[in-house]
């Protein structure tokens, strides 16, 4: 798994592409002759960027979904809505498709967020929009989710 950790901010022109960072693209430079897996998100307007590796850990997840059992089929086709491989050209810029694009509201100025395992393209006026949001109750969300973890263990 790559250890995503950074943030940038990008500009996408009006044929919906994004200059990847040169930092980023070094990072990337052993997978990116695959491509990077992009899709819409489950929980926010913005993107979600794989590499191929990590698609495809995620999509085995999905896969062991029976088909048979409605909520399970609705999931899959939702999950899986948008999907496109893309590669990242010469010039060092990512295509990403129209439909993704008005999806994520994404214009001009863009953020390009490392997360763990995936990353995120945002409409740059959106994702700190969503930071201020959540930024108060950040605390409690932390305690939340991680107040209950053992993280001296190894798992």
């Amino acid at each position: 798994m790559f250890e995503f950790t950074e943030e940038y901010e990008c500009k996408a022109d009006s044929k919906g592409r994004v200059m990847v960072p040169s930092s980023l693209r070094a990072k990337l430079a052993p997978v990116l002759h695959e491509g990077l897996v992009i899709k819409r998100s489950i929980f926010q307007h913005c993107l979600e960027i794989y590499t191929v590796e990590e698609w495809k850990k995620e999509a085995a997840k999905v896969g062991k979904l029976n088909r048979f059992v409605k909520k399970n089929n609705d999931f899959i086709r939702q999950f899986t809505a948008g999907v496109r491989l893309v590669q990242v050209d010469g010039n060092g810029r990512l295509s990403i498709p129209r439909n993704l694009m008005e999806f994520a509201g994404i214009t001009k100025e863009v953020v390009l967020s490392e997360t763990i395992g995936r990353m995120e393209l945002w409409d740059k006026e959106r994702y700190y929009n969503v930071l201020d949001e959540g930024a108060d109750g950040f605390s409690e969300l932390a305690e939340e989710v991680m107040g209950n973890l053992s993280l001296d263990q190894d798992e």
